[in-house]
């Protein structure tokens, strides 16, 4: 990506936050390949037969982002971080209104490569567990959201949530334990 591209995107946020609602239009196409990849992988998580495709995730997520309003946004890749968050958000309601419908114990994602090692967890649990660890720490629940689900790396990270490196590896390291736990406690042996 040029450097041009993100001064764009930041002015065009702005400008959304302005009030220039055509900005927000203007923004999903310079980023659109990158909101389909982490749709892509937050749905590389899901079930194999999730009905949900990545362009339908990365759509709703822009319907929700143009219906809540203009939002204050410092650039690029904080602006990624908010749609990833949008993005969890639709999967998790997506997962609660199947399981009230099928009362089979719900959709399941894999996080492998994070501290689970390919055991399969209820994005439900997840999503709970994401919840208790915001209660009791809100800074290593965003460096979770941003991560493992906006796909940012650590640099993308330490420069949204403006931490250094070394302290969002750390709280990296020690929400993906305590999550581990958390939803290990809660699924059982």
């Amino acid at each position: 990506m040029s450097q041009v591209q993100p001064k764009i995107i930041t002015q065009l946020l702005r400008d959304w936050n302005a009030g220039e609602k055509e900005a927000l239009r203007a923004v999903v196409p310079l980023v659109y390949d990158e909101l389909r990849r982490v749709a892509h992988q937050y749905l590389r998580k899901e079930r194999a037969d999730h009905t949900l495709q990545s362009t339908a995730l990365v759509h709703e997520a822009y319907l929700r982002l143009e219906n809540q309003g203009a939002a204050k946004f410092a650039n690029r890749a904080h602006f990624l971080a908010i749609c990833a968050q949008l993005m969890r958000q639709i999967l998790v309601e997506y997962a609660r209104s199947r399981n009230a419908a099928k009362r089979d114990g719900g959709d399941r994602v894999t996080l492998d490569g994070v501290a689970f090692k390919s055991r399969s967890v209820d994005m439900i649990a997840l999503d709970d567990a994401l919840n208790e660890l915001a209660k009791l720490d809100q800074q290593q629940s965003r460096i979770v959201e941003l991560r493992f689900f906006g796909g940012l790396s650590i640099e993308e990270t330490s420069d949204v949530l403006k931490l250094s490196p070394r302290t969002v590896t750390r709280h990296w390291a020690s929400a993906r334990a305590w999550l581990h736990h958390q939803i290990s406690e809660t699924s059982g042996p």
